[in-house]
């Protein structure tokens, strides 16, 4: 059962920063898939709280939010380069997810 911090964590810097550490751990160790590992690990605990916090629908657009900026990430990529590409849809992620399951008026209790 996780902890009552994780539960009240805000998800945004994990979301973001998951995303942005997924990329570093790719490109340092030259093995994309153990950065898969990292991807599917944060946006997983995010979505579990996600949905806790807004429901299963909110949830669901918000790992879709999360996929398409991981996906999003490699067509910017070149345009304007790898890290600022990572860096841009990780700040949209955050701002997503900070507007709809962190700020605290926007949370609501799924079963409550």
């Amino acid at each position: 059962m996780p902890s009552r911090f994780a539960k009240d964590a805000p998800t945004w810097p994990v979301a973001a920063g998951s995303l942005a550490l997924g990329f570093a751990v790719a490109q340092a160790t030259g093995v994309r898939p153990l950065g898969g590992v990292v991807l599917a690990a944060g946006c997983g605990w995010c979505a579990l709280r996600w949905r806790e916090r807004v429901g299963g629908g909110r949830a669901a657009g918000l790992v879709g939010l999360y996929l398409a900026a991981f996906a999003g990430s490699h067509v910017l990529g070149h345009a304007i380069g790898a890290w600022p590409s990572v860096a841009l849809v990780s700040a949209v992620v955050a701002a997503g997810t900070y507007a709809v399951a962190d700020a605290g008026p926007a949370r609501r209790v799924a079963n409550a």
